[in-house]
This record gives structure tokens, C-alpha cells and sequence, in this order.
């Protein structure tokens, strides 16, 4: 009897945490919708390691079998480094790499600045760091703030869903590893580090792995109270100069008057974050500098009132 073709899957290696504003569990919908577009059949991404699922296909397809159609995501950030969960992960990853002798199995996404990525003194005392500089990574530090409906946003998703594309292709002429192969424990893994990589960010260039990056202080606003603030005015109030504001989906009666070096993104579809006002403009710009993005503005009535008014800027 022909044995079934295993279906291509990804185990998704995070910390908890990072995912406080579900920023990763809508990046896991997206990549595994973008991959099902790219190869025309169901590419399953699995994210919660408390979930039955994914204790069942771990086992099933990591313990206990060495196929090339399994991949693991991880999200890099400091936390993973210092999460032995994470760090067992990406070694088993790694070490089902080299048995197959392949090196296109584990996709790291580049989320969080790591001064252990960065610094190269830093990087030769952990192994696993030296792993991930050496993978093609998708520089995700300053999209991870970039609403999913943003183009630039959608087309590294395109990128990275090709680089699972490629890598599923090449399974048909890849070779397979010898017979007599044994798993080797996390402590014997050693990997191959190459000169230079190639970033998803700039395809087609090679870079001698990720710089170094100053991120601004992010304040998330949400209605029912699962960010830092409720309301986006409250949110601008708190921020300093160049602080960054993210606000989740749903519809606000206020006024924005930003009098400060602010950036202000919508998360979500393009009419998912609504500003409605009335007696007073919708948004007031009292700044020579700030940005946003994906806010739909409504000035819904009153005299001498605007969507948008630019008084200075």
C-alpha cells in the first residue's frame, strides 16, 4: 500500500508574552493563508504548545518521523533566547536540519532587536544565536508595527511564503539521509556558519547579519482594556516626543489633537479603526512632525470643523 504524502505544517516557537496584543497570532493567520495561496493546498501553522494539536503533530511529526515537510518558525526576540522551551525547539529543528542536509527547515523571524544577534562577541558564547545569524531571516523590527494591511507588509508575507514554496520544491530532489543516520542529542549539534546571509528584507543583497536598531516606546490602546490605554487621546496625553501608538479595532468618539512628535497606527483592515467626532475635528495636527496610518476619520457635524485639520506641520 502507497503511503500517504505527509501535508506541509509549521510549528510556530515563541514566547507567550510577546504575543501580549495577538500581533503574532494574526502574523501566524496571515503567513499560513499567504503559503495556502502560494502552493494551492491547506498549510497548517501550529502555535499553542498547550493545545492537544500541538503536542499531537509534535510527537507524530518530530519524534517520530524525518520528513522535509515540516518547518519551524521561530520569532526571535531577547525572551527566546531565554526560554528553554524555545531553545529545545530550535535545537531539535536544527538537528533534524543537518540530518536531512538541509538548511531551509527553520525560518526565523527577526521581531525584537537582539543585542546577542547583533554583537559578535556576544553571538560566539551561544550556539543557538550563531544558528539563527547564519539562516535567511525575515526582518520583522519595524513591521511589527505596520498594520497586516499595509502593502509592504503583505509582500514580505509573499516573500516568506515563497521561501516555503521553494523549500517544499526542493523536497523532490533533495537527498535523502543515509539509513543508518541516528538522532544526535542537542549537546553533540553543531552547525555550518557561512560568511554572510542574504535578509528577506533586502532580497537579492547580502548582509553579514542583522544591525542593531533603536525601537521608540510602543503604547497600545484598546477599549476593553487589554492594552495600556482605552482611549487614544489618554494614549497621547501619557506618550513622550517620538513615542509610537498602536490602537486595536473598534470605533472611538473623540477628537485627536496631537501637539507632539507622535506615530499613530491602526492595527488591522483598513476600516477597522474608526475616530468619530463631532464639535470638533475629527484629527488636529499642532506638530511639525508625526504620522498615521490606518485610521478612518469621520467628522460627523458642528460648524467650522474638519477630518482633518493641519493648523501647523
Amino acid at each position: 500500500m502507497k503511503r500517504q504524502k505527509p501535508k506541509p505544517v509549521a510549528f510556530m516557537g515563541y514566547v507567550t508574552s510577546d504575543d501580549r496584543y495577538e500581533r503574532l497570532t494574526e502574523f501566524r493567520e496571515r503567513l499560513s493563508n499567504e503559503v495556502r495561496v502560494q502552493i494551492g493546498e491547506e498549510f497548517s501553522i501550529f502555535q499553542d504548545r498547550k493545545d492537544i494539536l500541538w503536542g499531537q503533530n509534535w510527537k507524530k511529526r518530530i519524534e517520530e518521523s524525518l520528513d522535509e515537510v515540516t518547518f519551524l518558525i521561530p520569532i526571535i526576540t531577547p525572551s527566546f533566547f531565554n526560554s528553554q522551551y524555545c531553545r529545545r525547539e530550535l535545537e531539535r529543528f536544527l538537528e533534524r536540519e543537518k540530518e536531512l542536509k538541509r538548511d531551509d527547515l527553520v525560518l526565523p523571524i527577526y521581531y525584537v532587536d537582539c543585542p546577542l544577534l547583533n554583537d559578535e562577541e556576544k553571538r560566539t558564547e551561544d550556539k543557538l544565536a550563531q544558528a539563527i545569524f547564519a539562516h535567511q531571516y525575515a526582518d520583522w523590527r519595524d513591521l511589527r508595527f505596520e498594520p497586516f494591511a499595509s502593502p509592504q507588509v503583505g509582500r514580505t508575507l509573499a516573500k516568506l511564503a515563497v521561501q516555503i514554496r521553494d523549500a517544499l520544491e526542493r523536497v523532490q530532489v533533495s537527498p535523502r539521509p543515509d539509513a543508518d543516520v541516528t538522532r544526535r542529542s542537542a549537546e553533540d549539534m553543531s552547525v555550518s556558519l557561512p560568511q554572510e546571509i542574504e535578509s528577506m528584507g533586502e532580497i537579492g543583497k547580502t548582509t553579514k547579519g542583522p544591525s542593531a536598531k533603536t525601537e521608540p516606546p510602543t503604547r497600545m490602546v484598546d477599549q476593553i482594556h487589554r492594552g495600556d490605554h482605552v482611549t487614544i487621546t489618554e494614549a497621547i496625553e501619557a506618550a513622550d516626543p517620538g513615542d509610537r501608538i498602536l490602537v486595536r479595532p473598534g470605533l472611538y468618539h473623540e477628537g485627536l489633537v496631537i501637539e507632539k512628535p507622535l506615530e499613530i497606527i491602526g492595527v488591522g483592515d483598513p476600516g477597522d479603526v474608526v475616530v468619530e467626532a463631532k464639535d470638533r475635528d475629527a484629527l488636529l495636527f499642532k506638530t511639525t512632525m508625526g504620522r498615521v496610518v490606518n485610521l478612518a476619520l469621520r467628522q460627523m457635524g458642528g460648524e467650522n470643523w474638519y477630518g482633518v485639520d493641519i493648523a501647523q506641520g
